[in-house]
């Protein structure tokens, strides 16, 4: 019997293309400073702290979604800004992959029940001095949240394959310092993701859609 391929924004095709994705190597270099080289922002930054996100894909068949949050109105840095959920590497976490889930349950409530991790992006370093690990995740259908009001405002979905077309991607820039600084900017549904987020995203484009 012919094997059927799963159509490409499932699911099922995320996860094909997530195992056929090339190895990354130590020479790999991704992050805020490809769309800015030599900008005088990153030679600022002190030593990275390590982060880890997780880009949770909603099985919902036929066209996967993933849910982004939106921060908290009340936060000190990046308030109101579309995010994955996830945060700071603590001594205590085994690897990335426990960090994503730990800080995922913390803000949203998602139980990791739900999310069976089956790969990681090369890391993501950010303008302002992090480190990210982005790991892959896709979430069972089926799970309830409870909001952590004093980190996440809003929860919503963008489907997988939206983000995935390059069309959607556009490029955008704002002041910092008299110097021009660019990013990525992805607008769906009222929510403007952009920044390290749309830069993820990106990088997530590339390694496995382009």
């Amino acid at each position: 019997m012919d094997q059927v391929t799963p159509l490409p924004f499932s699911a099922a095709g995320f996860r094909q293309r997530v195992a056929e994705q090339p190895l990354a190597h130590a020479g790999d270099d991704f992050g805020d400073h490809r769309f800015n080289p030599g900008h005088p922002r990153l030679k600022l930054a002190k030593a990275l702290r390590d982060a880890a996100v997780l880009i949770p894909v909603i099985d919902h068949g036929h066209e996967a979604t993933v849910l982004l949050t939106r921060r908290a109105e009340k936060l000190r840095n990046h308030s109101g800004q579309v995010a994955f959920p996830g945060g700071t590497v603590d001594p205590t976490d085994a690897s990335p992959e426990a960090a994503a889930l730990r800080e995922t349950f913390e803000e949203i409530g998602l139980d990791r029940d739900y999310i069976e991790i089956i790969g990681r992006l090369p890391d993501y370093v950010s303008g302002s001095g992090y480190r990210i690990a982005p790991v892959l995740g896709i979430v069972r259908p089926g799970f309830s949240l409870t909001l952590n009001s004093d980190e996440v405002d809003a929860v919503f979905e963008v489907p997988l394959g939206f983000l995935m077309e390059p069309a959607n991607h556009t490029r955008d820039s704002r002041m910092w310092n008299d110097l021009e600084w660019f990013f990525y900017e992805m607008p769906y549904g009222g929510q403007r993701i952009w920044g390290v987020t749309a830069g993820i995203i990106r990088t997530l484009y590339e390694r496995l859609y382009s």
